[in-house]
């Protein structure tokens, strides 16, 4: 018998352990242990630890522009900024102008289109920024008019413009230029400044042919980026060399990062870039051609800075003032018709001719 108890208790466990999940009441049932001791008692059950819920500290906000400024302070690291437009120029205090100084007004302007030859091609946006500029400080004051539209040029934009701009075909289908609205934008203007007139000057006049009627000036030919310490001349570059970097090759955004760059001091001088352009507007340009240069002063004249006009077959320069044409004529005499004499073209222009298709006032120098 006892053999037998002995087996049908550890059956029975078998059956509590297989049927009843730890913890049931039968598996610490009393009457079942006293009807047969030979099952071990269970062990306890271990008390289950109170979890505490971790609750997260309140998230500090980054101070994103304190980042930046400890970083701008180790040598081994340089900060590019987001370009943000200002659309309203703080007025010039009395101590920074010393007296109530006038103020000129300016149109920044820039164009997208469908290719490089203004005679064939069409503008696809044209954007301008109308501001006015103290004409002590040469920074510009008030708030920023604004112009940006997109226009149809009636054909498929090609792939490469739409890779550069962005701007697809379905953007421009059926819109067309505002003229009302840049009429009004052009009243009481005192100089166009385009960072290349000599491209986007044509383009313009051809669509709207009232632009012919005002000054125009180049901030990338008018000033010698390359004596200002500057590596490039490009738009994108100038800003990034002043700690900005923005979406370039769209018409507005180009005119906020001009507008930005130009009211900075020149890097060398004490002048605004817009002082310095609204300055040279005032004053004649040359053009001067090499007439009939021998071939082989060719490399001489593209060392110099001379460009090739195909249409014309003739070397030519531009020169910013007389002094200037006075030098590179006897630089011409001198080395690239070995001073013999020879007579050269001269092109005066002024602002309302200079960057468009029209010929300036010419006339002949005797070396």
């Amino acid at each position: 018998m006892p053999n037998a108890k002995a087996q049908l208790a550890s059956r029975m466990a078998a059956i509590m352990q297989i049927s009843t999940p730890r913890g049931h009441p039968l598996n610490n049932n009393p009457v079942a242990l006293d009807l047969f001791p030979e099952l071990a008692k269970p062990a306890p059950l271990a008390k289950k630890r109170a979890t505490s819920v971790q609750v997260p500290a309140a998230a500090v906000p980054i101070n994103f522009e304190q980042l930046a400024a400890q970083l701008e302070e180790h040598a081994d690291y340089r900060i590019q900024r987001r370009l943000k437009p200002q659309l309203d120029w703080p007025a010039v205090s009395s101590v920074q102008s010393n007296a109530q100084s006038a103020s000129t007004c300016v149109l920044v302007l820039d164009t997208e289109t469908t290719g490089l030859d203004a005679a064939k091609e069409s503008i696809i946006e044209l954007a301008m920024l109308r501001v006015r500029v103290d004409l002590v400080t040469g920074l510009p004051v008030g708030p920023v008019d604004v112009y940006d539209e997109l226009e149809d040029p009636g054909k498929p934009i090609p792939k490469e413009v739409v890779a550069l701009t962005g701007i697809h075909d379905a953007d421009v289908s059926g819109k067309k230029l505002d003229e009302q609205r840049i009429a009004q934008m052009l009243e009481g203007v005192d100089l166009v400044i385009a960072h290349n007139a000599g491209f986007d000057r044509p383009f313009v006049e051809r669509r709207l042919p009232q632009f012919a009627q005002l000054p125009w000036s180049c901030s990338f030919a008018d000033i010698n980026w390359k004596a200002q310490g500057r590596s490039s001349a490009k738009l994108e570059s100038l800003a990034q060399a002043m700690g900005w970097f923005y979406d370039a090759h769209r018409a507005e955004m180009d005119c906020h990062a001009l507008l930005a760059v130009l009211a900075a001091k020149l890097p060398q001088g004490e002048d605004s870039g817009l002082a310095h352009l609204v300055r040279a507007a005032s004053l004649p340009s040359f053009r001067l051609q090499a007439t009939n240069a021998p071939f082989d002063a060719k490399d001489k004249l593209k060392a110099r800075g001379y460009r090739w006009n195909s249409d014309q077959r003739v070397w030519h320069t531009r020169l910013d003032d007389e002094g200037a044409l006075q030098e590179e004529l006897a630089w011409l005499k001198e080395n690239a018709y070995n001073n013999r004499s020879a007579v050269v073209q001269v092109e005066q222009l002024d602002a309302l001719a200079k960057y468009s298709t029209r010929q300036g006032k010419t006339e002949h120098r005797q070396l």
